[in-house]
């Protein structure tokens, strides 16, 4: 073996001992693609969108399709919530104990709310991309693919677009 590789190897082996040793990044990492949600739709929103939005990205380049479906639906709940804050009717999407409603009602609270008129598609794709998060979380049996979370790429898109305007996010 020539001192090049060797040293490489060695390199290499030093790099593995000090990831096992100190693990990821306690913030983690960037996601080296923009395959599901791109950065200059979430960019200045809130720290904690963009660092949903970058681990969706990530979960999905990795092929976690499962995790990227599931972080689809946190995203989904917190912009709603963050459309009905922007307004000043939180009270509408919470119980009597002030808890938010799960998924499910706040979706057909953000579709019926008069303070904004949700776009037809956004209103369509919404229960579409609960229905995959929930599959993923709550299925024991259902493993996502790629084609599921790729299907719907243009309603993401559109959803979330939607959802940080009316939440007076961009």
């Amino acid at each position: 073996m020539d001192a090049t590789k060797n040293f490489a190897l060695t390199a290499k082996a030093i790099s593995i001992e000090l990831s096992e040793i100190n693990g990821p990044p306690a913030e983690g990492i960037l996601a080296g693609t923009q395959s599901v949600i791109a950065v200059s739709l979430v960019r200045n929103t809130r720290g904690y969108i963009e660092k949903i939005a970058n681990q969706i990205n990530g979960t999905y380049e990795n092929g976690w399709f499962d995790g990227c479906s599931v972080l689809i639906r946190r995203l989904l709940e917190t912009l709603i919530i963050e459309c009905f804050e922007a307004h000043r009717i939180s009270a509408k999407i919470k119980n009597s104990n002030g808890d938010f409603f799960h998924l499910r009602d706040l979706i057909s609270q953000t579709i019926s709310e008069p303070s904004w008129n949700l776009g037809r598609n956004c209103k369509g794709a919404l229960p579409k991309l609960k229905d995959v998060g929930d599959k993923s979380a709550h299925s024991r049996r259902f493993v996502a693919h790629r084609s599921d979370i790729e299907k719907l790429l243009p309603e993401i898109r559109l959803v979330i677009q939607e959802l940080l305007y009316l939440a007076q996010l961009k």
